[in-house]
């Protein structure tokens, strides 16, 4: 599958899921693994925004579409995986 393809893809999906609550498996790099709960707040050409439940130290993050392609970032919605693969 072509990049491109696989990036508009991501976007579309995520697109339709503006406002549902998603579970969120980040990993932050030296093997530091973010793991929350929030909802997908906004999307844009080139990210998209999801704001973290209120439990959380952070209230928003911010990640991009080749974030979850590389699966640096594993998105789910009812035990779904939004994504590559998916």
């Amino acid at each position: 599958m072509n990049g491109t393809n696989a990036l508009d893809r991501i976007k579309e999906d995520l697109t339709g899921l503006v406002g549902k609550k998603v579970k969120i498996r980040a990993n932050k790099g030296r093997r530091q693994v973010m793991e929350a709960e929030g909802v997908i707040e906004g999307i844009y050409p080139n990210i998209f925004v999801i704001k973290l439940s209120e439990n959380h130290a952070l209230s928003r993050v911010t990640y991009s579409y080749t974030d979850v392609l590389t699966e640096t970032v594993e998105l789910r919605i009812d035990n779904r995986r939004i994504g590559v693969g998916a």
